[in-house]
């Protein structure tokens, strides 16, 4: 059976942290398919949706077996609609893991084939957010040494 992880967020935006995750990843997956969901908890994105998707896939562009897709809906149902058995989170500190074990246990109630996998943050990305680069990005700094791609 084909190994399918899922990669959820909102990459708002996908950083060299998160590119990090996903390329390691593959050592473990035949596939993975990097999800951007829209957060309830967020009102409303600071880069636009549909760029974020193509300058994923412009970033992994060489790699067939990662892919890139829009959801609305809970995660653990996307997983099933795409027969992911598994749910891909990076973890920069102890804070990420207290909010992803409990994300983690929730999906696995609703979705009790989906078993949650995470990869520590590299080193050299671990102070990288996605909500810090949108904040240097808002006030004009430079923020192409924190994204695998140009914007």
């Amino acid at each position: 059976m084909k190994r399918i992880a899922i990669f959820p967020g909102s990459f708002d935006p996908f950083t060299k942290g998160h590119e990090d995750i996903v390329l390691r990843s593959l050592k473990l997956f035949d596939e993975v398919i990097v999800a951007i969901g829209y957060n309830s908890q967020k009102h409303k994105r600071y880069f636009d949706i549909d760029e974020m998707v193509d300058l994923i896939n412009q970033t992994f562009q060489h790699h067939e077996n990662i892919k890139v897709m829009v959801y609305n809906e809970l995660t653990a149902e996307i997983a099933k609609k795409y027969n992911a058995q598994f749910l891909l989170r990076g973890l920069r500190n102890t804070t990420d893991f207290e909010y992803e074990n409990s994300i983690a246990q929730v999906n696995n109630y609703l979705n009790d084939e989906l078993e949650s996998v995470f990869l520590i943050t590299s080193p050299q990305f671990a102070y990288i957010s996605s909500s810090i680069i949108r904040e240097v990005h808002r006030y004009g700094g430079d923020v192409s040494n924190f994204l695998p791609y140009k914007l």
